[in-house]
């Protein structure tokens, strides 16, 4: 699961973060930046091809090694190769190339997620899956340092192209780990007593009709959709945002330690406070800590490109959004029916990051035309409708404290 974090970790800020870093060297507007947000719709609307990757056999000859590992051999080989396009291309002499290549990096990358993420709730039994998400969160935090303050840093000194063919030479770990992991067996047992209608109707029927017909159903999914929105907007303008207040390339990428670690210590205690005080009160808390630490953006608007701030700002910020993941990703798996857990976690994490990368696309225009001190003043209250929701559903559809309530 470490290994799997690590690889599935590494392409994310290739068609995000990094990505973003290198169009703002390049002059490109803050308008088309923030577009690229759109680049990540792949991992919102990866719910509707899941469907093909949970039941179709793999293609190629590969279904020999499995449904799972088949489709990661089919998958991974792909994504290598999308990634060496990305880091051959030039976002300033042709964009239209680097942006699909992004797309493509970003497409691949949330299909990778679909398979692991099956093959995590196949493989641990249910007393081990959180232990599972914990290494795996663990790894794909190490993975994001690497392909964003590891490579940024490293294009300073070895240009852009060697930098990121570097992070497609680590992308490429993912096809040994999938030849060394144990494909699944029960969805050998699974495949064999059901018919083609039966896994269609389980795969995308029934998951819907269990979950809409929940009290409160609806109300649910306005909250997860929106419960990152104001801190993804917040994010996404960083890179053009530590540029314009004349930050060099190696102070951005010095920040990454920084963030891992205030990342790493938000999570645990964001556990912790899950154990402790259960996870509503810990999703309230935690909530409420993320939209305020989102001031340290306009703190760090005025400081005039103080180093320190920008330290402390990265750590208060990853830190609260550490705890806020902890918290949201439980209260998801919570959500998650015993009989579609696959389906429906694929379903709540793809709508967990729809507003961001719908709306979140209009955060570079927001930028240009508000300014940096009152964006983010605006990313702060895009925060406060999930609050509300937030407060409701905690009153009148409290979360199950224990797993016989799920399902």
């Amino acid at each position: 699961m470490a290994a799997y974090g690590f690889v599935a970790g590494l392409p994310l800020p290739l068609s995000g973060f990094t990505f973003r870093l290198w169009l703002s060297e390049g002059g490109v507007s803050l308008a088309a930046i923030g577009l690229t947000a759109n680049i990540g719709l792949a991992y919102s609307l990866k719910f509707l091809w899941a469907p093909i990757l949970d039941h179709a056999p793999a293609p190629f000859g590969l279904a020999r090694f499995g449904r799972r590992r088949g489709w990661l051999l089919a998958i991974q080989p792909a994504l290598v190769l999308a990634a060496v396009l990305l880091a051959l291309s030039n976002p300033v002499a042709a964009p239209l190339v680097a942006v699909g290549a992004a797309a493509l990096v970003a497409f691949l990358s949330a299909s990778q997620d679909i398979v692991i993420d099956a093959w995590r709730i196949e493989v641990f039994p249910e007393r081990e899956q959180g232990k599972a998400l914990a290494v795996y969160v663990w790894g794909y935090r190490i993975a994001l340092l690497i392909t964003t303050s590891v490579v940024i840093g490293a294009a300073g000194r070895i240009g852009w192209p060697l930098a990121l063919l570097f992070a497609a030479a680590l992308i490429g770990l993912g096809i040994p780990v999938t030849l060394l992991a144990p494909e699944p067996a029960v969805r050998v047992a699974r495949a064999a007593v059901a018919g083609a209608w039966g896994r269609l109707r389980a795969a995308i029927v029934d998951p819907f009709v269990e979950f809409i017909s929940r009290p409160g159903a609806w109300t649910i999914l306005a909250f997860v959709a929106l419960f990152k929105l104001g801190e993804a907007m917040a994010g996404i303008m960083t890179a053009p945002f530590y540029r314009s207040l004349g930050f060099e390339r190696d102070a951005i990428a010095g920040v990454g330690p920084f963030s891992l670690a205030g990342t790493l210590a938000g999570l645990t205690m964001g556990g912790w406070l899950v154990a402790r005080i259960g996870v509503g009160r810990s999703l309230l808390w935690t909530g409420w800590a993320q939209t305020v630490a989102m001031g340290m953006y306009v703190v760090l608007a005025y400081s005039a490109g103080s180093h320190g701030i920008l330290y402390g700002t990265v750590v208060t910020e990853a830190f609260a959004q550490g705890m806020a993941d902890a918290a949201f990703l439980t209260y998801l798996s919570g959500l998650c029916s015993l009989a579609f857990t696959a389906t429906h976690y694929a379903l709540l994490s793809s709508l967990a990051a729809i507003a961001v990368h719908t709306i979140g696309g209009f955060s570079g225009i927001l930028a240009a035309s508000l300014g940096w001190v009152r964006f983010y003043m605006l990313c702060m209250l895009a925060a406060l409708p999930a609050m509300a929701i937030m407060l409701r559903l905690l009153h009148r559809f409290p979360p199950a404290e224990d797993d016989k309530k799920r399902g």
